[in-house]
């Protein structure tokens, strides 16, 4: 090839002229043997946008004596990429994966024609080079890739990477803060809550709009600023003047309540059918007809045989919002039910299509349901004081007991596991707090450390899945001067199981600000007391209402420091944790905890109230429902 031709070329390169490059080095094209030419005439391709040529000339450029074979290839690769060529980039690609197995350019472009093409095993492959660079392209293809599957710990070192890369990016520190959750990093987690607090102390409540609403709760217990989580890109914000409008649209009532619920839920081993199910059985069929508008996903569903007792299920798979909006609106629904909210998963934008004259958010979100068009919130007068009421678009349905059905029938019951079966010390109160760790709080946790110093002979006992997050659990209470061996983790385990476990323990610690809920109740079913904390927001008072429906409003404490006094009293009681066990026995399948038949009477009350208000056209208000008679019998016939 022609020397000077080349060095004009260079020359013509430097000064942006890539047309001129082409001009002087295409006549040589097919003679050279020079990787150096070569290499110029790709990157001038590359640059006029003919990514596809230019990959070319790059695989000439390594076959060239004395080239760098695997940076011409690897430019090659990336480049056929870009032209979506995924066969050639593949082809060529997973070879130099061979030679250049760290290479974090070459697992980015070869994870992003592996994404393109389904080929998700493969990508998956790529996610711990990707993990590895500190680019920060590579970094978003390596988060994207996990977050379908976010306990993988490579997810917390991507996020970490991201956030330090970002920090003024909300979205970005709220995926981090919560995937530092998901493994109990409780560093990174204080870090993150102190530069939010400072910002919130000034004024800037900015950092909200990357955070969504659920993992809002688990953290801050205002319910002001609960509200200002908005994190929920697929919501459509209703109009103003939407609602009113929806409530004074034509509809034809019946003499039936035609009741519909939705949501993704529906099947025996979730934890929401672990509350609903007898309720559902036990709708009365002279007055309602009850339909399940259901999105749940289709291999838990297929095979349960159980929902065919629950109503009429319609499935929206495969629907939008808005055909799925139409299907429900075909069924002449009076009263929409969303069992969702603001959780994982939800549909609720389908309430925000004009659905139903009356619509209800109950049971799966803790909270207002911000941009989602219920005219009601099923609660009680512990998780939905009055005081809360400013807080709410939706209107308060107050149930006279608790917001919470429980199913005492489906339900396992099995008879305790033996402490040395689970690995238990005999000798040793055993506190159990078996809530996800994303719901321990930096609050809680340091209450726990003070109970276990305060009580030498006590272990506590945590449902926590995965080597990193027990590491980080470990070091956290270190941190906190607590031992070791005063700590004791179990396994995600069947249902029938964890109930027959947590009969081994002495006395549950809940969570705050994010109380147990199905967890709570789990645990009070097992017959194992749970002390908690009287909370300022909806999630932060659930436990209190679970405690007053079974007849144990004392074990609800009035502050964080007298929640440490009263574990440390009872563990220093033994007769008093078995008293307590007894009393929770005796209440079982008396007290309106587990009372399904008893609560589906009062919810149908509200839904009652709830459909009147609507026939008559007028808005939503406030309403308690009225207490049925207390029972004379036991409701169950296990006792």
């Amino acid at each position: 090839m022609d020397g000077q031709a080349v060095a004009a070329a260079g020359v013509a390169f430097g000064r942006g002229d890539y047309l001129g490059v082409l001009s002087l080095l295409s006549p040589w094209l097919g003679t050279s043997t020079d990787a150096a030419p070569l290499v110029l005439l790709g990157d001038a391709l590359a640059h006029l946008g003919l990514p596809g040529e230019a990959a070319q000339v790059f695989e000439r450029a390594a076959a060239c004596p004395g080239a760098d074979v695997s940076a011409s290839l690897g430019r090659a690769t990336a480049l056929y990429v870009e032209a979506g060529d995924d066969d050639r980039a593949q082809l060529i690609g997973i070879k130099l994966l061979d030679v250049m197995p760290g290479d974090t350019s070459l697992a980015y472009h070869l994870a992003l024609s592996f994404r393109r093409t389904g080929d998700t095993g493969l990508v998956h492959l790529l996610v711990e080079s990707l993990a590895k660079s500190g680019d920060a392209d590579h970094l978003k293809l390596a988060g994207e890739i996990l977050s379908g599957s976010e306990r993988n710990p490579l997810a917390l070192t991507v996020f970490r990477k991201l956030a330090a890369l970002f920090p003024d990016d909300p979205y970005t520190q709220f995926k981090f803060m919560s995937v530092a959750r998901d493994f109990c990093d409780f560093a990174a987690i204080e870090t993150l809550e102190q530069a939010d607090a400072v910002r919130s102390a000034s004024g800037d409540l900015s950092f909200l709009a990357g955070e969504t609403a659920y993992s809002n709760l688990l953290h801050c217990g205002d319910e002001r600023l609960n509200r200002l989580a908005a994190n929920n890109p697929g919501l459509t914000i209703p109009s103003p003047g939407h609602s009113r409008l929806r409530r004074m649209r034509q509809h034809a009532w019946g003499e039936r309540i035609r009741l519909g619920y939705l949501s993704s839920d529906f099947w025996s081993g979730h934890a929401t059918m672990r509350l609903l199910q007898s309720v559902l059985e036990a709708h009365d069929k002279s007055r309602f007809d009850v339909t399940l508008f259901c999105y749940t996903p289709e291999h838990h569903a297929a095979s349960d045989a159980n929902r065919s007792k629950w109503g009429e299920i319609v499935t929206l798979h495969g629907k939008s919002d808005a055909e799925a909006a139409d299907i429900i609106r075909r069924h002449d629904i009076d009263v929409l039910v969303d069992l969702k909210g603001h959780t994982g998963g939800s549909r609720s934008n389908i309430l925000n299509q004009m659905v139903a004259p009356v619509q209800v958010a109950w049971l799966g979100f803790p909270g207002s349901a911000m941009h989602v068009d219920c005219d009601y919130i099923i609660g009680d007068r512990i998780v939905l004081p009055a005081s809360a009421r400013q807080n709410y678009h939706e209107k308060f349905c107050l149930l006279p007991e608790s917001y919470q059905p429980n199913d005492p029938v489906h339900r396992a019951l099995p008879d305790a596991t033996d402490r040395g079966a689970l690995g238990l010390p005999s000798d040793r109160f055993v506190f159990a707090a078996f809530n996800a760790g994303r719901k321990i709080s930096l609050a809680a946790l340091d209450r726990w450390a003070q109970i276990l110093h305060r009580c030498d002979h006590s272990v506590l006992w945590m449902m926590i899945d995965g080597d990193l997050a027990r590491s980080n659990m470990l070091a956290a209470f270190g941190k906190r001067g607590v031992s070791a061996d005063k700590l004791i983790f179990a396994s995600a385990t069947g249902y029938e199981a964890h109930i027959a476990r947590l009969q081994a323990a002495d006395l549950g610690l809940d969570t705050f600000p994010y109380n147990g809920h199905t967890t709570t109740s789990d645990k009070l079913w097992a017959g194992l007391p749970v002390i908690s904390v009287k909370g300022s927001n909806f999630a932060s008072r659930v436990s209190e209402s679970l405690l007053g429906a079974l007849g144990l409003p004392q074990l609800v404490a009035g502050t964080p420091e007298a929640f440490v006094e009263m574990a440390v009293q009872l563990a220093h009681n033994p007769g008093e944790i078995a008293r307590l066990k007894q009393e929770i026995l005796r209440n079982r399948f008396v007290s309106p905890l587990f009372d399904a038949e008893r609560f589906c009477r009062h919810l149908e009350q509200g839904l009652s109230i709830m459909v009147d208000r609507g026939r008559a056209k007028l808005p939503p208000e406030h309403f308690e429902v009225p207490a049925l008679p207390v029972r004379a019998h036991p409701f169950s016939s296990r006792t």
